[in-house]
């Protein structure tokens, strides 16, 4: 139910990169993209860490939600006056002046996410995955028909600022009806403490993590400008906003999944193990044949403006890749409660990625996506090191089928770029085709090899046993 959700999604989300690219500028998409990550810093503090607090909880009483949907509330109020406050301060360090418009229209989200977390987190808790992937889809459909209509009469940027404001609203309105549940007075003495406290050390986990993954967004606002800005964006846009859609969804139900496996092991360590291979072959494939096709991807795509986001794409698929290779340990943290632990891993990888991304902004939009990369490489074995102290994880059999994956992803992304040059004469189209069709092909043969090929017989029968699960 998930994953068909969010392949609908992705759908829209290409539509909606590939439309609104040929209607609005870099300058217009490097605007939002400041004004997304002042937000999404708010965003980590209005949530508080309680949505993930109501979906592990073994036990949680109607007065506990009730007392966890007014803090979520009371939080987004406070988050959209300050965010009223300070849009002047912002659009001064960014030089933008537009900024404070844009901030300002963009507060209203953090009330929205506010009213609508703890009915998202109740769906979420009962399994109600297709409810929730109906809810985003319709939320997706709706905002993208806004963005286009606002775009072709000609309101630039705010067509993108309108977009991100109905999709919170379509959101509020269909999870609330979703969950048919009217909040009662919050009341003292009803056990929130222990729900507060880990939301609290999430919390800080979540900022320190939202930082790190929007250091290169911030280097380049105020280094680089809004059109380099714009350029970047695009690039994300396109492929990692997709990829992340679609680990949010198998974070979605792994967590409920592995929380009720916390007390068995065996299973919670086989659990990993397939998943990280169901993730490898499908998504990290898909990450290798982008970078091997970045160039006519990108033309096809976007068009023939956005050239420059080619590089930056294909290192956000290297990136990306590395990020998804050690994605089930972040699972692993949120369902075994370890939120201090993951509060200190999340410290070290961002100051690793601060690292890497000053020395990459010297040279520019692609040094960025250079020093990202770099990052997340260096990110995944260091990840598999630090999880193993802190709780049992089937390491070897981690690192064993991450090797196997990445082989394969490397080998069919260099054979995908090498068949792309091959045909440079060809149209975009075309050239896609081949880079493909070659990558698919070196795909095809390794699955002739024994390891991978039980690699792949045992992400098929996992997929076979959660259908029959599921029916």
């Amino acid at each position: 139910m998930t994953l068909a959700g969010q392949g609908a999604r992705i759908v829209l989300q290409l539509a909606s990169v590939t439309v609104l690219a040929r209607l609005l500028s870099p300058e217009d998409y490097g605007l939002l993209a400041v004004g997304l990550v002042v937000v999404g810093v708010g965003e980590v503090f209005r949530d508080l860490g309680l949505s993930t607090a109501a979906i592990r909880a073994p036990e949680l009483t109607t007065a506990q939600r009730d007392g966890l949907f007014w803090l979520n509330v009371a939080a987004g109020v406070l988050l959209s006056a300050l965010a009223l406050v300070a849009a002047e301060p912002v659009a001064a360090a960014f030089g933008q002046p537009e900024l404070v418009d844009v901030v300002r229209c963009l507060s209203v989200v953090f009330l929205l996410n506010g009213l609508a977390a703890q009915y998202r987190a109740g769906l979420l808790r009962r399994l109600r995955f297709g409810a929730v992937a109906g809810v985003d889809l319709a939320a997706q459909v709706v905002s993208f028909a806004v963005a286009v209509g606002a775009a072709v009469a000609g309101a630039g940027y705010w067509a993108l600022v309108a977009q991100q404001i109905v999709q919170g609203t379509v959101v509020l309105v269909l999870v609330a009806a979703s969950g048919r549940w009217v909040p009662g007075r919050p009341r003292r003495g009803v056990g929130l403490g222990p729900l507060v406290r880990f939301g609290s050390g999430l919390t800080g986990t979540h900022l320190v993590h939202y930082l790190g993954n929007n250091l290169d967004n911030l280097v380049l606002g105020l280094t680089a400008g809004p059109a380099a800005l714009g350029v970047y964006n695009r690039g994300f846009q396109l492929l990692m906003t997709p990829l992340n859609q679609l680990r949010s969804p198998a974070t979605t139900v792994a967590v409920p999944v592995l929380s009720r496996l916390q007390d068995d092991l065996g299973r919670a360590g086989d659990y990993l193990r397939r998943s990280q291979l169901a993730l490898g072959f499908t998504l990290v494939a898909a990450m290798g044949l982008a970078a091997g096709a970045a160039g006519p991807l990108v033309e096809v795509v976007l068009g023939d403006r956005w050239a420059q986001v080619a590089p930056v794409l294909a290192l956000l698929a290297v990136a990306g890749s590395a990020q998804t290779l050690s994605f089930v340990g972040y699972w692993v943290y949120l369902s075994r409660g370890l939120a201090g632990a993951l509060f200190r891993y999340t410290l070290l990888t961002m100051a690793l990625k601060a690292v890497c991304i000053a020395v990459g902004s010297r040279h520019g939009v692609v040094g960025v996506a250079a020093g990202y990369a770099t990052a997340a490489v260096l990110e995944w074995p260091l990840s598999l090191w630090w999880l193993s102290r802190t709780t049992v994880i089937p390491v070897r059999a981690l690192l064993g089928g991450a090797l196997r994956i990445a082989g394969c992803a490397v080998t069919a992304g260099a054979v995908c770029a090498l068949a792309v040059q091959l045909a440079s004469g060809w149209p975009a189209v075309g050239r896609l085709a081949a880079g493909l069709a070659a990558g698919l092909a070196v795909y095809g043969l390794a699955a002739l090899v024994p390891p991978i090929r039980r690699d792949l017989a045992g992400v098929a029968a996992w997929g076979r046993q959660m259908l029959a699960r599921r029916g």
